[in-house]
C-alpha cells in the first residue's frame, strides 16, 4: 500500500511536480503588486514639484470660496491663506509663507491696491495679482504702478487665473488683450501730446535689447539675434535699468508694454 503522504508517481516512476498552494500564490502575488506599487508612486512623491502657495484676499465670502476652487483643483497651485480685506492680507502675509497674493481691487480697510503696494514693500519677493470685476483703465494703471505683474477679471477667472498665477512664478506679465490695447492706447496719446520723452533717452540699440528682454529671450539668445557678444547685451541690460529707474526684467517688460514695444 502507498503512503498517502507521498505524491503519486508519475506514469514513468517518478514523482509527479507539485503546484504552489493558493495562499503561497496569493502571497506571492501580493508582493509583486507591493513592489510594482512602491516603484510606480515612490519616485514620483518624492521628485513632485513644490506647489506655489497663494494668499487670497477678497472680501465676499462666496468669491473666495469660488476662485479657491479653481487653484486647489491644480497639482502645482494651493491657497495656504484667505484673508477678507487688504489690511488682513498683509497680517496673513507676515504670518503665512506665500509666493503669490491674489487680490481684489474692492475691500473694506486696505484696497488691493493699497495691500499690493504694503506687501511690495513688505515681502519683495512676493508675485502680486489683481482680481477685479472693473474692466478700468485707471485701475489697471494704478494696479501696475503698486506693483502687480498680472490683472485678471473675474468674469473669466475660470478661464485666465491658473494661466495668470504661473506667468507671475515665471516673472512673466499677465494682462488680458483689451488691457495691452489700453497701455498701447495710453502711450499713443501721451506722444501726441509730447508726454512720452523717456524712451528718447535710450539710444536705438538699447531699445532693440529692451524689446527682446521684454520678450522673454536670454542674453545668450539676444546676443545671437543681435550679433553681439553676451557681456555688451548685459551692459546694454543694465544701462536700460539705470536709465529708466526700473529694477528688473518684470519692470522692464511693464515698461516695454506701456511704450507700445510689445504688439498685443
Amino acid at each position: 500500500m502507498s503512503d498517502p503522504s507521498l505524491p503519486e508517481p508519475s506514469a514513468s516512476g517518478r514523482p509527479a511536480a507539485t503546484t504552489p498552494s493558493s495562499s503561497t500564490a496569493s502571497a506571492a502575488s501580493a508582493t509583486s503588486a507591493s513592489a510594482s506599487t512602491a516603484s510606480a508612486y515612490g519616485p514620483s512623491q518624492a521628485s513632485a514639484p513644490a506647489k506655489i502657495r497663494i494668499l487670497l484676499a477678497d472680501d465676499h465670502a462666496l468669491v473666495r470660496r469660488g476662485v479657491r476652487l479653481i487653484l486647489d483643483r491644480e497639482p502645482d497651485l494651493e491657497v495656504v491663506a484667505e484673508a477678507g480685506d487688504g489690511a488682513e492680507a498683509i497680517d496673513m502675509a507676515r504670518t503665512h509663507e506665500a509666493d503669490l497674493a491674489v487680490l481684489d481691487i474692492a475691500m473694506p480697510r486696505l484696497t488691493g491696491l493699497q495691500a499690493a503696494r504694503e506687501l511690495a514693500a513688505l515681502k519683495p519677493g512676493l508675485r502680486i495679482l489683481m482680481l477685479t470685476m472693473h474692466d478700468n483703465e485707471q485701475y489697471l494703471f494704478q494696479a501696475l504702478k503698486s506693483g502687480a505683474c498680472g490683472y485678471v477679471l473675474k468674469s473669466v477667472a475660470d478661464r485666465d487665473l491658473v494661466a495668470a498665477c504661473r506667468a507671475a512664478m515665471r516673472d512673466e506679465p499677465f494682462l488680458y488683450p483689451g488691457a495691452v490695447t489700453a497701455l498701447i492706447r495710453n502711450y499713443l496719446d501721451r506722444v501726441r501730446h509730447g508726454e512720452e520723452t523717456s524712451d528718447h533717452i535710450l539710444t536705438p540699440r538699447e531699445e532693440e535689447v529692451l524689446k527682446l528682454v521684454a520678450e522673454g529671450h536670454s542674453s545668450k539668445e539676444i546676443a545671437e539675434i543681435l550679433f553681439i557678444s553676451i557681456k555688451t547685451v548685459q551692459r546694454h541690460r543694465a544701462n536700460l535699468l539705470q536709465k529708466l529707474g526700473l529694477r528688473d526684467r518684470l519692470e522692464l517688460t511693464r515698461y516695454a508694454i506701456r511704450a507700445g514695444l510689445i504688439e498685443p
